[in-house]
């Protein structure tokens, strides 16, 4: 028996296996822009680290950890505040709050950025009410906080990021057992006490992993802290590769970046791992919440309806209000031509990516090897990675080995074709592959695991190949789970600004980098109907995201 084992081994090992080999080809695309930053970094054309170390490196690590610890800490206290309300308490628009709270994700942060600004800026309607109430007549006259600086970049960062917290705070708050509550109660613990005995404790590996998402966003981020004009190590990978000219110094400053990420998707791995929750009774009690009643509620509602007015009533409003000013924004040839690059480069993104998540995950559960299984959890840094990290992994080899095609193709047929592959959209959707394609993974992954393995066993009885079985019994029982990838990253492509900004076409815009290009003019207006077309759909997610989870509870 052991000898006939190990010959079917010997045989499987030997024959060609092409779900092996697409998996692994697939996983090599994900991770070939992270490796080749490490390359580019460790060779780079001209060594300008010691000048960085002595210059710039400081202060862009410094500004970094400030601004990832501020919208850490800030995102956890918000989020795990309102979680801790909506789950134990009933108060007026708790109802609706529970699902409110969610709608800052469909903003997306630099948006939140430039509404703060077009609010709070010298010539805006807080400061223009202040100096007509008091009869101020400069700003010599009053005192007013600057608004382009790091607390605002801090401010705005975490009420566009809190719901990553309140998510999986509420969850966890939710999967506590009513008994310690009622013990706590009944020896006379208090609200505020519970939560720090109690809640706090068991639902401390939640908001880590919340908190950790929340900074690796935070690092991520362009848009917000280039408007703020905050000094980051993001912000520094634009600096020192477009006005200074140094492509591996550039990826020197993503080198720096990734292991940031790496730390903290470690962090957020340890924190889910540890955040199990044990019921030791037969059956789970539900905690039932209390009523509050006057100021207390009062006082709850208002604690749950800053995070939501700052993330998504303020950015929203603002934007929507200009966007109404101006009606004849709407029919400017320019923002169609953005939504037609925006549908078409993340549309086909989209696609590309749930398929290859598909094939992947497809072609790993087939294979019996090695090296697709360990290279499948890996290829999940893609979406940590930030885009401008990502932006110089692909374009430098990209660009590389186009003009090496360009020259060949000259010598054989006397026909220069130009860049063929960095001067279209190819590079673009090429990022928004690698950059969201953990998202395409672990839906597949999760939709592949409700099928029983019975009914593929039933198709293979009956002579269907493993395409056809993947055809004609998988896609039709998880085309649910499929359709929301392509839609989550369809969503998330339309919101990446970093990645786009560096590697998009000559003179081609997408809403992103409209809204970015419009506002960094001062002009918020003109930026106005693209950012609110980016606002609903980012709503669309949302709002599955909020069916999904009211499924859970």
């Amino acid at each position: 028996m052991d000898v006939a084992k190990e010959t079917t081994a010997k045989g499987h090992s030997a024959r060609f296996d092409p779900w092996s080999l697409t998996a692994v080809l697939i996983a090599a695309i994900v991770l070939a822009p992270i490796v080749a930053v490490g390359f580019i970094a460790l060779f780079p054309t001209e060594n300008i680290w010691p000048h960085m170390l002595a210059t710039t490196l400081p202060r862009y690590l410094w500004t970094t950890a400030l601004l990832m610890g501020g919208v850490g800490l800030l995102a956890a206290m918000a989020g795990t505040g309102a979680a801790w309300l909506i789950s134990r308490y009933r108060f007026p628009l708790s109802g609706w709050l529970e699902w409110l709270l969610l709608l800052p994700l469909a903003v997306p942060a630099y948006v939140g950025a430039y509404a703060l600004v077009d609010l709070l800026e010298y010539a805006g309607p807080v400061q223009t009410g202040l100096r007509a109430v008091f009869g101020w007549q400069s700003a010599r006259d009053y005192w007013f906080p600057e608004i382009r600086s790091l607390g605002s970049a801090i401010i705005v960062l975490a009420a566009a990021l809190y719901p990553y917290v309140y998510l999986l705070a509420r969850a966890a708050f939710h999967e506590q057992s009513g008994a310690s509550e009622e013990v706590a109660m009944s020896l006379g613990q208090g609200g505020f006490a519970r939560l720090r005995r109690i809640g706090l404790p068991l639902a401390r590996p939640a908001v880590a992993a919340g908190s950790a998402i929340v900074m690796m966003e935070a690092v991520n981020d362009f848009g917000t802290v280039d408007y703020f004009a905050v000094q980051t190590l993001t912000s520094g990978i634009f600096n020192t590769w477009l006005e200074g000219n140094n492509a591996g110094g550039a990826a020197q400053i993503s080198c720096i970046v990734l292991a940031l990420v790496i730390f903290l998707v470690t962090l957020e791995k340890v924190s889910r791992r540890k955040a199990r929750f044990f019921n030791h009774a037969g059956r789970h009690r539900v905690i039932a919440r209390k009523q509050l009643r006057g100021g207390a509620a009062a006082a709850a509602t208002l604690l749950c309806l800053l995070p939501f007015t700052l993330g998504f009533v303020l950015p929203a409003g603002t934007i929507l209000t200009h966007a109404l000013d101006r009606s004849d924004l709407w029919t400017d040839p320019a923002l169609y031509a953005a939504v037609w690059n925006t549908v078409l480069v993340g549309g086909i993104a989209a696609l590309l990516t749930v398929i290859g998540g598909l094939l992947l995950v497809y072609g790993v559960r087939l294979s019996g090897r090695t090296l697709p299984r360990l290279l499948q959890p890996i290829t999940t840094i893609g979406y940590a990675a930030p885009g401008a990290v990502l932006a110089v992994g692909i374009l430098i080899p990209l660009a590389a080995f186009d003009n090496r095609l360009a020259d060949a193709i000259l010598a054989i047929t006397g026909y220069d074709p130009g860049l063929m592959l960095t001067g279209t959209a190819f590079a673009l959707v090429l990022a928004y592959f690698v950059r969201f394609f953990a998202i395409a993974q672990g839906a597949a992954d999760a939709a592949f695991e409700r099928v029983s393995p019975s009914l593929s066993m039933a198709a293979r009885s009956l002579g269907r190949r493993q395409g056809q079985v993947l055809r004609e019994v998988y896609v039709p029982l998880i085309r649910g789970s499929v359709g929301s990838a392509l839609l989550l990253v369809f969503v998330d492509c339309v919101k990446e600004l970093p990645a786009t900004l560096l590697l998009r076409p000559f003179n081609y815009d997408t809403l992103a980098t409209r809204v970015h290009d419009q506002a960094s003019l001062e002009n918020l207006a003109d930026a106005s109907p693209a950012a609110i077309l980016i606002i609903l759909v980012g709503l669309f997610a949302v709002i599955l995201l909020a069916r999904a989870n009211r499924a859970n509870f």
